[in-house]
């Protein structure tokens, strides 16, 4: 299985850790992870800063792909949803020391989320 970046050329370089798309070849097993929060037990208590629930919510991320036995090099799809535009660029940090080198197509999307204690929410399509 092989996961390809796609940056044509043309189109402004993709920055901050992610690529315009990404094809998969070869694939057997598709995993998509649903949209996980930063939920630290089963009784909801949340972490009040954002680092904390950036990092939280790709532990939980990362759980669902361990689970299958798959890592963050079978990511082909990461969409993040913030609660606000001032957690851009600590969103970007955390995502590239949870990715390293590897890097996804990418959506990131401001809006209201479930929770007003949740101040993002990640999901992921993973691939074998």
């Amino acid at each position: 299985m092989t996961i390809q970046r796609l940056d044509p050329a043309g189109l402004p370089a993709a920055t901050g850790n992610y690529t315009h798309g990404t094809l998969v070849t070869g694939a057997r097993r598709t995993v998509y992870v649903s949209g996980q929060v930063p939920w630290a037990d089963d009784d909801g208590r949340v972490p009040p800063e954002f680092e904390e629930q950036c990092r939280l919510t790709w532990r939980n991320v990362l759980a669902v792909l361990a689970e299958a036995g798959m890592g963050v090099q079978n990511l082909a799809k990461v969409t993040t949803y913030l609660s606000d535009r001032r957690y851009r660029e600590a969103n970007s940090r955390i995502r590239q020391e949870v990715l390293g080198d590897h890097r996804p197509a990418l959506t990131i999307i401001i809006t209201d989320i479930y929770s007003e204690d949740w101040l993002l929410e990640i999901d992921a399509i993973a691939v074998e």
